[in-house]
């Protein structure tokens, strides 16, 4: 019998789901389960669950650890199975709502169907089905019906069984995947209740609907209730017949157990027993292989846990119930007797509370005046000190940088009258030069000779580089660390630019025509690294 896991469910539980790659996890995890890639279905879903650990998202950590457990039942792997089950039970009852707890509850209530305690199945079956009622939830109400009629079935409680399987067609009329899994359950009760036609004709209708390869289990079991069925009629052709159609496909261990059974049965019949002790070897075979796949141990041993767990549960919710009815009534006694001693302590001082909350608040109301005016003052007074600052600061500013003007014209005056001497100096020379008597003359010779020592400019220009660095501090020393390239005529001229100078007055202290005093400006730009010379006063002023 084919029971269905609560992990088919769980695409409709993703509502809930608040992380996107956690949910992304799970998803892509239970679609891997569904396709028997259980190593990769396990990877995802062990790694959903430290993330939702770790988040302490315990609505994930559920989803994740519950379908889990279904990977290891999908691999037999029974111990395992339980153990994740009983772990997400733990996390349903004790954080999440009775919805959570129903699903596992179907769950376990499979693994007992395995184990044949179908008393335990069915107990764990009714509980999830009521669960699912009390929630009106349709949907699972049906799956926990069609689990129930299965399990009914075994127990061959067939009429029970009957009324929970026309539950479920009712429920899933519009739902043509689930109302294949009812009317499957359907066909194995009228077998079972001897109605063989009528299940023989259902599973008929159902056989094309098994031929692809999610429903080969629904298939081999279509088979198997086909082949009962024709026994129960005494054709034992095609009862063998369907039973050995069913070992077509690639079936799980289980599933060839149960028609090997059918084969040995219906060998038996027929008298050909050399036949059926061979089917029985290999079903020996069978029978050893998946006993050595189950935890067996581990199984039993989580089942007792999840007894124990129920009846601790139970045991709790009793003690809890009789410890709140007692605290509810010392409560109700405790309130009463407060409530009177309290409304006479208010009646008496309700009249001093008030009286004393308006002289509070007219006190409060005073103080904060005081703090606001306080404040006020404060504010006035900072905002005067930064304004005097700022006008103190500016002033500052604009008496030196009046004084550097002052002085820069001075320098400038100073350089333009050297330069104008200079040249009347030379102008002199030339003139006696010409003249024939005075080139005789040593005396006037040594006279001539002590005005062109006035045309050096050496000195001058130590004297002015002097006074030129006490106005503007560091500037020829920055311009010779920073531009290396620049000589001594460079540094000259670029001191004259930075004073302001216009081309036609530096010219003239260089002795130059204003054409090339241009074209020295260009120069002397580039090797400042300027496009252009119409830059270099406020490249110089910006950089001093």
């Amino acid at each position: 019998m084919k029971f269905l896991l609560s992990f088919l469910l769980l695409l409709t539980q993703f509502v809930c789901i608040s992380q996107e790659s956690e949910r992304a996890l799970i998803e892509s995890g239970v679609e891997a389960m569904i396709a028997n890639d259980h190593e990769k279905s396990l990877e995802l879903l062990i790694r959903a669950k430290s993330l939702a650990e770790q988040n302490d998202n315990q609505e994930e950590l559920f989803l994740a650890v519950n379908n889990i457990g279904a990977n290891y039942y999908s691999m037999l792997d029974y111990g395992e199975a339980i153990s994740n089950y009983l772990e997400a039970y733990d996390i349903a009852i004790n954080h999440l709502e009775p919805t959570h707890e129903m699903s596992v509850l179907n769950n376990i209530a499979i693994l007992y169907s395995k184990e044949k305690n179908f008393d335990k199945a069915e107990e764990n079956f009714r509980k999830a089905y009521r669960i699912a009622d009390k929630s009106k939830d349709i949907i699972k109400k049906g799956l926990y019906a069609i689990n129930l009629g299965g399990v009914l079935n075994e127990k061959n409680d067939l009429i029970t069984a009957q009324k929970f399987l026309k539950e479920a067609l009712q429920i899933f009329e519009t739902e043509p995947g689930m109302l294949i899994e009812a009317k499957l359950v359907l066909s194995s009760n009228h077998m079972l209740s001897g109605r063989y036609d009528e299940s023989i004709t259902l599973s008929f209708q159902l056989e094309p609907q098994f031929r692809t390869e999610e429903y080969i289990e629904h298939k081999i079991s279509n088979y198997l209730t086909i082949s009962k069925s024709y026994h129960g009629l005494g054709d034992f052709q095609k009862a063998m017949f369907y039973a050995e159609k069913a070992l077509e496909d690639n079936i799980n261990i289980e599933n060839k157990i149960n028609v090997y059974e059918q084969l040995s049965d219906l060998h038996i019949e027929q008298n050909n027993f050399q036949r059926a002790l061979a089917i029985k070897d290999t079903l020996l075979i069978a029978q050893d292989r998946l006993n050595n796949i189950k935890n067996g141990r581990l199984f039993e041993n989580n089942r007792v846990k999840f007894e124990v767990q129920n009846y601790q549960r139970e045991l709790l919710y009793q003690q809890e119930k009789i410890k709140d009815q007692k605290k509810q009534y010392y409560i109700l006694l405790i309130g009463s007797i407060l409530i009177v001693i309290i409304i006479g302590w208010a009646l008496r001082n309700s009249f001093v509370k008030s009286k004393q909350k308006k002289i509070l608040h007219e006190k409060a109301e005073e103080l904060t005046n005081l703090e606001l005016d306080k404040e006020k003052t404060e504010k006035l007074l900072l905002e005067k000190q930064l304004k005097e600052k700022e006008a103190l600061s500016l002033l500052q500013q604009e008496k030196l940088k009046n004084e550097i003007d002052f002085k820069n014209r001075k320098l400038s005056a100073k350089a333009l009258y050297l330069s104008d001497r200079n040249s009347l100096v030379n102008n002199i020379i030339e003139d006696l030069d010409k003249i024939y008597h005075v080139r005789r003359d040593p005396e006037l010779k040594s006279h001539i000779q002590n005005l062109k020592g006035l045309l050096k400019t050496d000195n001058e220009w130590d004297s002015f580089i002097k006074h030129f660095e006490e106005v503007n501090h560091g500037f020829i020393n920055r311009l010779k660390t920073e531009y290396s390239l620049l000589n001594t005529n460079d540094i000259r001229f670029l001191s004259y630019i930075y004073m302001n100078l216009s081309v036609k007055e530096i010219s003239h202290i260089f002795n130059i025509t204003p054409e090339a005093c241009r074209k020295r400006k260009e120069r002397v730009s580039k090797k400042l690294g300027l496009t252009h010379g119409s830059y270099l006063y406020d490249y110089l002023y910006q950089m001093n």
